[in-house]
C-alpha cells in the first residue's frame, strides 16, 4: 500500500512494525510535519451555535481533507485524520447529555441514582451522534482514498466512561460505597465498547486502510490508545482492584496498544501499567509546567527497562541527553519541537540515525 501523501509508506510501515517489537531497522521512528509553503487556512464559516459547527460534517471533512493536502509528512509521519466528535462520544451514545464547546466537548452524567438509572446507560447504535460519526468516517474515507488514512475516534471507554456516566467525584465515592455497581457497569460496558469499536474498525478495513487514531501509528489489525484519566483521583490499590484487569483485557483485544499516561497525579499507577504483558508502549504527558526531558529521565528509563516502547515528545535541544540516557530500540520521536525547516529536520534525523 502507498498513499499519495506518503509514497514511501511501505518502508515507513516496516519501521512501525519494528517499533511494536522494540526493535529498529535503520533508526528509531521520527515523525515531523510542516505546512506547505504558502499555506492558507481553510475559509472560515460562521455558525449560530457550537453544536451546529461541530455537526457540519461536510465542511469539517472538507477542511480536514484540505489540511492534509497542505501538509508535508516527513520521515515516519503518517498522513492520517481522525473523525473527532469529542472525547466522551462513547458515553454520549450510552445516555449522557453532550455539550459542544469551542475546542472540546463535555458530557452530562446519566446515572444520578444507581438503582433508578443504571439500566438506562446502554449503548444506542441509532443515537444521532453515533450515526453522525459513521457519516463523518464515511465522508473522510471517501475523500482520503489513495491519499491518507482515516483513524478511529477518541472513545474513552472503561474508567473514563464510568466517570462520564456518573461524574468523577461521585465515581470516586462509589468505589467505596457502591463498588458492586462500579464492577457491574465496567463489566457490562466493555462489550458495548468493543462492538462500537468494531463498527468503525470494519469501515476502515473495508476501505483498505491501516488502523490509526489520534496517534498516527499504523497497524494492519486492531490498535488503540488505552487510558484512564480518572485514575489521577484514586489510589494505586483502587486502580488495581477496579481497573487494572479491565485494562489488561482491553490490551488483549488490540494487536498493538500505547497507553496514554496523563499527568504527574497518575504516575503512581505506572508500575501497574508496566505489569500488563500485552501493552506495547507508553505515551507520557507531563502536563503544563512540568516540561523538560531531564525531569523524567528515570521515568523513561523505567519504562524502557520494563520492555515497553516510548512515544517521546522532546525539544531538539534535548536530543543529546536522550541519546545518553536511553536506548534507540522502541523509541518513537512522535514530537520534536524546535525543528524549524527541512534542512534542520534532515540534520536531526541524520543524528538520530547515528544513535547506537
Amino acid at each position: 500500500m502507498n498513499f499519495q501523501y506518503k509514497p514511501d509508506y511501505e518502508t515507513v510501515k516496516q519501521r512501525y512494525d519494528a517499533f511494536w517489537h522494540r526493535e529498529i531497522i535503520d533508526r528509531p521512528l521520527v515523525s515531523i510535519t510542516f505546512r506547505k509553503p504558502g499555506y492558507r487556512p481553510f475559509p472560515a464559516k460562521e455558525y449560530a451555535s457550537q453544536e451546529e459547527r461541530w455537526l457540519d460534517l461536510e465542511y469539517r471533512a472538507d477542511e480536514l481533507d484540505y489540511n492534509m493536502s497542505q501538509t508535508d509528512f516527513l520521515y515516519d509521519a503518517v498522513p492520517s485524520v481522525m473523525p473527532n466528535l469529542g472525547p466522551e462520544i462513547f458515553s454520549a451514545w450510552c445516555g449522557c447529555g453532550y455539550i459542544f464547546g469551542p475546542d472540546t466537548t463535555w458530557s452530562i452524567p446519566a446515572i444520578n441514582d444507581w438503582e433508578q438509572d443504571a439500566h438506562k446507560a446502554r449503548i444506542d447504535f441509532n443515537h444521532p451522534l453515533f450515526i453522525a460519526l459513521v457519516d463523518f468516517t464515511e465522508m473522510l474515507i471517501e475523500r482520503g482514498k489513495g491519499k491518507y488514512a482515516v483513524g478511529l475516534s477518541d472513545f474513552h471507554p472503561g474508567g473514563d466512561h464510568l466517570a462520564a456516566l456518573r461524574d468523577p467525584a461521585n465515581l470516586a465515592i462509589d468505589l467505596i460505597e457502591n463498588p458492586e455497581w462500579v464492577v457491574e457497569m465496567l463489566t457490562r460496558s466493555m462489550p458495548e465498547y468493543y462492538a462500537a469499536y468494531g463498527v468503525f474498525y470494519n469501515m476502515i478495513k473495508r476501505a483498505g486502510m491501516p488502523t490509526t487514531s489520534w496517534l498516527a501509528s499504523p497497524c494492519d489489525r486492531t490498535f488503540y490508545i488505552p487510558s484512564n484519566d480518572f485514575s489521577c483521583m484514586i489510589s494505586k490499590k483502587m486502580f488495581d482492584d477496579f481497573f487494572l484487569n479491565g485494562l489488561r483485557q482491553e490490551c488483549q483485544f488490540y494487536e498493538h496498544s500505547i497507553y496514554h499516561l496523563d499527568g504527574p497525579d497518575a504516575l503512581h499507577h505506572l508500575d501497574s501499567l508496566l505489569s500488563i504483558p500485552e501493552l506495547d508502549a507508553i505515551q507520557w504527558v507531563c502536563g503544563t509546567g512540568n516540561e523538560g526531558y531531564h525531569r523524567w529521565i528515570q521515568l523513561y528509563q523505567k519504562i524502557q527497562a520494563a520492555g515497553k516502547g516510548i512515544f517521546l515528545a522532546c525539544d531538539v535541544s534535548e536530543l543529546p541527553l536522550v541519546f545518553e540516557t536511553l536506548k534507540p530500540e522502541g523509541i518513537w520521536f512522535g514530537s520534536v519541537s524546535g525543528v524549524k525547516d527541512f534542512e534542520m529536520a534532515d540534520r536531526v534525523v541524520k543524528r538520530i540515525t547515528a544513535w547506537k
